[in-house]
């Protein structure tokens, strides 16, 4: 058992997380598998990565379902929550690079959770269609179909590659430092012509409620945020540290980290930015 939760451990977690958009779900998920698994019959085992899979996805949908329900009811935006950098025992193993960008994840919630199964385990985990059949119950020409649905939901191409679309290390840092020097024209330089913004409070803390769209609205609100924020909170500090394998932005205040900020880029501008408040989602940054 020992052996089979050092070998899958990170390859269930990132599909957990990935369903679920949630750090401490997915771990809970993880644990309650390996679990279980102590009263499954030996001879099942025999494929045990197709076995344990199964088992998560089973799990993560009880769970989507609740989540769904949850959701309807939640104060504004939605977003997932940002996975640390530090948290290197769950993701062991596990290959950074071929992981779904956080703008990806965010475009996740749009899918059923059943296209959001067959597209995880295609996009991010290379599962093949007979595998993804098997393990979801339904015909390969069916998990095809669900992937090409999920891929159009999601607003991406048939034979278009899934990629990073993460901001680099350079942009960021640009970013910061005309956050820092209040230079209003340089963000707005840096935002793509339809920019959107999206907020997580989770009604636990001031964030808009909806989506702020247009470079000019989102540069006031960053400054206006900024400014809020240092009045309530108490001295401001930005800085650069990686959430979901790419660089991010973190504010703290004398109180601690309140904001992630999480940028999305489409050529060489900004197109989304993805700021999470809600005190729940920021527990387990694991930044120091």
């Amino acid at each position: 058992m020992q052996e089979l939760y050092k070998q899958y451990k990170g390859l269930l977690f990132k599909l957990a997380y990935q369903l679920l958009g949630s750090v401490s779900d997915a771990e809970d998920v993880v644990h309650d598998v390996f679990l279980k698994l102590y009263d499954v019959p030996l001879e099942k085992l025999t494929e045990p990565k197709a076995y344990l899979c199964k088992m998560v996805t089973n799990r993560c949908r009880d769970i989507q379902k609740s989540a769904r329900k949850k959701r309807e009811q939640y104060f504004g935006e939605w977003l997932p929550e940002p996975l640390g950098s530090l948290d290197v025992d769950a993701m062991a193993s596990v290959d950074r690079d071929n992981q779904l960008s956080y703008a990806m994840l965010v475009l996740l919630e749009r899918l059923t959770p059943t296209e959001r199964v067959v597209f995880v385990l295609r996009e991010a985990l290379g599962f093949d269609f007979n595998e993804i059949a098997e393990l979801i119950e339904k015909s390969e020409v069916n998990c095809r179909k669900l992937l090409s649905r999920a891929r159009s939901k999601m607003g991406v191409a048939p034979e278009e590659p899934i990629h990073a679309e993460a901001a680099t290390q350079e942009l960021v840092h640009d970013f910061l430092i005309a956050l820092k020097q209040g230079n209003p024209n340089q963000i707005v330089s840096m935002l793509d012509p339809n920019v959107v913004l999206v907020t997580d409070g989770g009604g636990k803390v001031s964030a808009a409620v909806y989506p702020i769209k247009t470079r000019d609205h989102v540069s006031r609100f960053l400054f206006g945020g900024l400014r809020k924020s240092s009045m309530i909170e108490g001295v401001l500090q930005i800085d650069i540290s990686q959430f979901n394998g790419q660089p991010a932005l973190i504010f703290r205040s004398s109180e601690g980290i309140h904001t992630i900020a999480i940028l999305h880029v489409e050529g060489s501008l900004v197109r989304n930015l993805y700021l999470v408040r809600n005190p729940d989602k920021l527990k387990r940054v694991g930044i120091e």
